[in-house]
């Protein structure tokens, strides 16, 4: 059972820049294919962005395309997502999840996700 748990959350303003981070508890060298999704007051949880186990693909929302940017660091067993330009609308509660080890692609689908972390709350004012 791999823990995951996400950081970087905060208050900020529109325009302003935050990076989450998502920790993995995996101690056994394996990485996992990674994504963040968010879940905003009263909406369903959506994607967000997607890394491949080794980090040599990557997946965006049309909504995070060219503002967010999605890395890892395998060494650290941590996964990163950098949001710039942050919208009133990029508020949600942003959660980070992993697939199964045998998986390597990134996937856009939350039913292809085995492991979830607790969620970080994001919140851009205007």
């Amino acid at each position: 059972q791999v823990q995951l748990v996400e950081s970087g959350g905060g208050l900020v303003q529109a325009g302003d820049s935050l990076r989450l981070s998502c920790a993995s508890s995996e101690v056994t060298g394996r990485s996992y294919a990674m994504g963040w999704f968010r879940q905003a007051p009263g909406k369903e949880r959506a994607f967000v962005a997607a890394v491949s186990r080794t980090g040599g693909s990557t997946a965006y929302a049309d909504s995070a395309k060219g503002r967010f940017s999605i890395s890892r660091d395998n060494a650290k067993n941590t996964v990163y997502l950098q949001m710039n330009s942050l919208k009133p609308e990029d508020t949600a509660v942003y959660y980070c999840a992993a697939r199964f080890p045998q998986y390597l692609l990134a996937s856009t689908q939350q039913s292809d996700y085995n492991y979830w972390g607790q969620g970080t709350q994001v919140t851009v004012s205007s």
